[in-house]
């Protein structure tokens, strides 16, 4: 008796183990993409504030974004941690940012985005926060590497030795860039950071 009742339990367990596997197997092929999803929604923003940051251009700050996430989907890196993910991603983001700055387009396009920058200044229905344009103006004083440690530092919440780990610089010349840069947005804006 004991036989026979066993015997209607082992289709039934043949049957869970293969929705078991076919599932898993479902979840291996959205893993990739749910975990992107993920890194997006949690590090999206900072990446596209620091290729803004980097780059002076929305638009060329998105095509980083792009990038970026590309990069990771692509890529099969491990990550010990989320911080770790992070770093890398900031790291990406920064080489990315270089590539563009290196770009023939981009060097040609910059002389006609002046062009157009002037003439919609002079547009009198260009009304913008007085403030943000002269923060804006004070910030494009800055280097791109100062830039770059001023939105790590204060707008991320990095260390100066986080900051050296992630743009591969050294601590000291990370915190020569910061007193540099604050020195010119004193002069810049009049007050001190």
């Amino acid at each position: 008796m004991d036989e026979a009742e066993n015997e209607p339990e082992a289709p039934t367990q043949v049957t869970t183990d293969a929705h078991d596997r076919a599932a898993s197997a479902r979840n291996r092929n959205d893993t990739p993409r749910c975990a992107l999803e993920a890194a997006i929604d949690r590090w999206g923003a900072t990446v596209l504030r620091l290729a803004t940051s980097r780059l002076g251009n929305t638009s060329d700050a998105e095509d980083v974004f792009q990038t970026v996430f590309l990069r990771l989907f692509q890529s099969h890196v491990q990550f010990a941690d989320d911080e770790h993910m992070k770093s890398w991603l900031l790291r990406v983001t920064i080489n990315c940012c270089n590539d563009a700055h290196r770009s023939p387009w981009k060097r040609h396009r910059a002389t006609l985005d002046e062009s157009v920058t002037s003439t919609l200044a002079a547009t009198p229905e260009r009304h913008e926060d007085a403030v943000d344009e002269e923060l804006s103006r004070a910030l494009a004083h800055l280097s791109e590497k100062q830039r770059t440690a001023i939105h790590l530092f204060y707008f991320e919440g990095y260390s100066t030795d986080e900051i050296a780990q992630i743009t591969g610089e050294l601590s000291a010349t990370v915190r020569s860039h910061l007193h540099r840069a604050r020195k010119t947005l004193k002069h810049e804006l009049g007050v001190s950071l």
